[in-house]
């Protein structure tokens, strides 16, 4: 289901910063021209992970830019050495 054309967008109004990390909790929240060539660290839940906003993810939400699951990691099983008697 798409989003409500009456609805406004859902942006910040915060100033941006260039020379600084700008710290989105927001995973809704849409990018816009503002953050371009910013690097941005959006929260996931768990951590921060950094990302620098380039012209293609203009339009996008920040949550689409941030993993939120990790990968597996498989244990790595033993060989076990049979002596010989």
């Amino acid at each position: 289901m798409s989003r409500s054309l009456w609805k406004p967008l859902n942006t910040s109004n915060k100033n941006i910063e260039k020379n600084f990390i700008n710290k989105i909790y927001d995973r809704r929240q849409i990018i816009t021209v503002d953050y371009l060539n910013v690097t941005v660290s959006i929260y996931n839940g768990i951590r921060f992970f950094e990302v620098l906003v380039i012209e293609k993810m203009l339009g996008y939400k920040f949550g689409e830019f941030s993993p939120t699951r990790k990968k597996p990691i498989h244990k790595k099983k033993k060989l076990l050495k049979k002596k010989n008697k």
